[in-house]
């Protein structure tokens, strides 16, 4: 699945890949939050819904997503792998809900979020010594 499943499937990380198939890409709820603001993984399960299979193909080649969607990733795929991937999202059938909305930059989000927004130790720079 490309590791899709590690962000678009909630708790697939935490539990070792564990998750059962039917809840597989049903987006999560944990924001990823950075200077570009808050973003959410989508609902693949129902994503994928409203494209037919070669309007798919065209809405890979072309996105643009906000971090941390590799959406390069999809960029780079063969046609083939492209088709195999949205049979294989839609064969699993629509489920979940939506994702939360994008929250702007500098606005808290009211879920549970990753920061991604590097910290330097308050050390940082300082020779060992001082």
């Amino acid at each position: 699945m490309a590791g899709c499943n590690h962000c678009h499937t909630r708790n697939y990380g935490q539990s070792g890949g564990t998750v059962a198939e039917e809840s597989w890409l049903t987006g999560g709820g944990t924001g990823y939050s950075g200077p570009w603001g808050t973003t959410y993984a989508t609902n693949l399960r129902l994503y994928m819904q409203g494209f037919s299979e070669e309007q798919w193909l065209m809405k890979a080649r072309s996105l643009r997503a906000r971090p941390p969607m590799p959406w390069f990733a999809l960029r780079d795929m063969s046609d083939d792998d492209l088709r195999a991937l949205y049979r294989y999202v839609r064969q699993l059938g629509a489920a979940g809900m939506p994702a939360p909305a994008f929250v702007a930059p500098r606005i808290a989000p009211d879920t549970p979020y990753f920061s991604m927004t590097p910290q330097l130790p308050t050390a940082y720079g300082t020779d060992v010594g001082e």
